[in-house]
C-alpha cells in the first residue's frame, strides 16, 4: 500500500512539474494555431490573432492583433516563452520588433503539403508534446500518400482557381492549392504566374476557357450562378463550378486533407460530366 501511495503521489508530482515546465504559446496566424492544438498543445496557448476560429476552444484565447499587426505590449502581457510566426507571411520587420523585445520567436514553413506533418513535430518538440504530436504527423502522412496514390493517373483537367472575384484573385504554382489540385489531376491554368496570389482579368479566364471552375471566396453562396451569364464557358456548359471551403483549402494545417479530398472528389465529378 505504502508503495502504491508513493508511486501515485510521484506521478502527481511529475505531472504538476511537467504542467510548470509547460511552454507558454502565441501564434501569429490562424493555421498555427490550428497546427498547435494538431500537436496536442492547445493548452499551452495563451494568445492568438484575429480569425484564428479553429477548434471552437481557439475563440476564446486573447487576441494580440491580426497576421500582420501585433500590439507587442498586449502580447508581452501574455509573458510568452515562444511566438510562433508564419514564414513568408508574418512580415519580417513585426519579426525583428518582437525579437528585439527579448522574446523568443520561432518561424515555421509550410510552403508544401508535407511541410505540415514536420510543421507538428516541431511544434510538439518546442511544446513538449511529441508524444501526442509524433503519432498525429505520422497519421497525416499515412492520409496524404493514400490520396496521392488514389489519384495517380486521373484523366487531367483544366481548372481556374477563384479566391474572390473583385478583384479576381487567383493561384500561381506556388501557393498550396495548386499542390492540392495536381494531386487530384487537375492543372492549374494559371501555374506559371510567379506570384502566390495574382490578379488576373475575367477576359483572361474566358479566353483559357478552363473545364473547372474552383471557387473558395466564402462570399459567394452560389459560384455557378455567379458566370452563368458566360454561356460560351465550357465549365458553364458542363456544369463543372464548384463551391470549395476556404479553411481547409488555404490553412497549410491538419484540416488540409478535408480540402484535398473535396478537390479530389469534386474533379472526379467533373470528369464524368465532361465525357
Amino acid at each position: 500500500m505504502t508503495c502504491r501511495l508513493l508511486l501515485s503521489a510521484l506521478l502527481v508530482f511529475c505531472q504538476v512539474a511537467a504542467a510548470a515546465d509547460a511552454p507558454r504559446i502565441v501564434t501569429l496566424a490562424p493555421h498555427l494555431t490550428e497546427l498547435v492544438y494538431g500537436s496536442g498543445a492547445g493548452d499551452r496557448l495563451v494568445g492568438t490573432v484575429e480569425y484564428s476560429d479553429y477548434p471552437p476552444e481557439a475563440r476564446q484565447l486573447p487576441r494580440v492583433g491580426d497576421a500582420w499587426r501585433v500590439d507587442l505590449e498586449q502580447l508581452l502581457a501574455l509573458k510568452p516563452d515562444v511566438v510562433l510566426a508564419w514564414t513568408t507571411g508574418t512580415p519580417d520587420d513585426l519579426v525583428a520588433r518582437i525579437r528585439g523585445l527579448g522574446l523568443r520567436v520561432v518561424m515555421i514553413p509550410t510552403f508544401e503539403i508535407t511541410d505540415i506533418s514536420e510543421a507538428m513535430r516541431r511544434i510538439g518538440e518546442i511544446a513538449g508534446t511529441l508524444d501526442v504530436a509524433a503519432p498525429a504527423a505520422d497519421q497525416f502522412d499515412a492520409r496524404f500518400v493514400a490520396l496521392r496514390k488514389q489519384y495517380e493517373g486521373a484523366a487531367s483537367v483544366s481548372v481556374f482557381v477563384q479566391l474572390d472575384d473583385q478583384p479576381l484573385y487567383t493561384v500561381g504554382g506556388r501557393h498550396i492549392i495548386d499542390e492540392i489540385v495536381t494531386l487530384c489531376g487537375g492543372r492549374n491554368v494559371f501555374a506559371d504566374l510567379p506570384q502566390i496570389a495574382p490578379v488576373v482579368t475575367l477576359e483572361s479566364v474566358l479566353a483559357i476557357d478552363p473545364q473547372v471552375i474552383l471557387s473558395t471566396d466564402d462570399t459567394i453562396v452560389d459560384p455557378a450562378s455567379q458566370w452563368a451569364r458566360w454561356t460560351h464557358s465550357s465549365a458553364v456548359r458542363a456544369g463543372t463550378i464548384y463551391a470549395l471551403d476556404a479553411d481547409t483549402m488555404t490553412r497549410p494545417a491538419p484540416r488540409l486533407l478535408q480540402g484535398v479530398e473535396a478537390t479530389c472528389a469534386v474533379l472526379a465529378d467533373a470528369r464524368k460530366r465532361l465525357k
